[in-house]
């Protein structure tokens, strides 16, 4: 015999959902190298993977713009940047499919990293305690999430220290001005915001360029008319893809 619950018994959820298996993949490599740092004492492994613009420039140490981003400072930077990638990108990747989440995650992270080595170029005191310096860290990953995050939510609630609701296209640009000020305020904040600041530029820069590829949007319009006829005739939704930020979801 079939059980209905009561009406009224209470449950609670807490975040996006379940760990999809890209995302475990990326929080078991991240824990994993925190582990691996810690045992080894962390200065070789972070003198070789983590991203330092001068040997990255001088020594050709190409990797570093990509490997930077699974080493992190301590077990609260680890935790916080885990805790963010989960409850931004599970949604993101439920919408976009894991192909596209891991591309644009890996596009923001990378494109952060190497918008990081150029900063360090500029003739400014800060750009070159950035050039000295050694960045780790997911964050410029994260904050390309956090951008595609508020375009797809603009008005969903987030809790800037977890006690104050702000919608997410304002948290953006509060993270966003925060990150600039930072990147050139000349202080050691400057190193890592101003990853930051690369990892919102190229998220914004890459769910810009695919509204604007004339192929993929023909591409897009003849799966539409095909989903569309299927709608008809089933009575279902159609789908959207990554750059369709209005769209409903079901």
């Amino acid at each position: 015999m079939r059980r209905y619950p009561s009406p009224h018994t209470v449950s609670f959820s807490f975040g996006p959902g379940p760990i999809s298996t890209a995302m475990k993949a990326l929080i078991a490599a991240n824990v994993a190298l925190f582990i691996l740092t810690e045992l080894t004492g962390g200065r070789v492994l972070q003198s070789w993977l983590g991203l330092m613009p001068a040997a990255a420039i001088t020594q050709l140490r190409i990797w570093q713009p990509a490997t930077y981003m699974f080493l992190h400072a301590g077990l609260f930077h680890l935790l916080f940047n885990m805790l963010a990638l989960w409850m931004f990108g599970t949604e993101l990747e439920r919408i976009w499919g894991t192909g596209y989440f891991l591309k644009f995650y890996f596009v923001t992270g990378i494109g952060a990293g190497i918008l990081t080595v150029l900063f360090s170029l500029l003739p400014f005191s800060v750009s070159q305690q950035v050039y000295a310096s050694d960045v780790i860290g997911a964050s410029g990953a994260i904050y390309g999430l956090l951008l595609a995050y508020a375009l797809y939510f603009p008005d969903r609630p987030i809790y800037m220290y977890l006690v104050f609701p702000i919608p997410a296209k304002y948290f953006v640009m509060i993270m966003g001005a925060l990150a600039l000020y930072l990147s050139v305020s000349g202080s050691n904040g400057g190193i890592a915001n101003a990853t930051h600041l690369g990892g919102l530029l190229v998220a914004y820069l890459f769910l810009k360029s695919a509204r604007m590829n004339p192929l993929g949007e023909l591409k897009y319009r003849y799966l539409r008319w095909r989903i569309n006829r299927v709608r008809k005739k089933f009575d279902v939704y159609s789908g959207g893809r990554a750059d369709d930020w209005d769209r409903r979801i079901h």
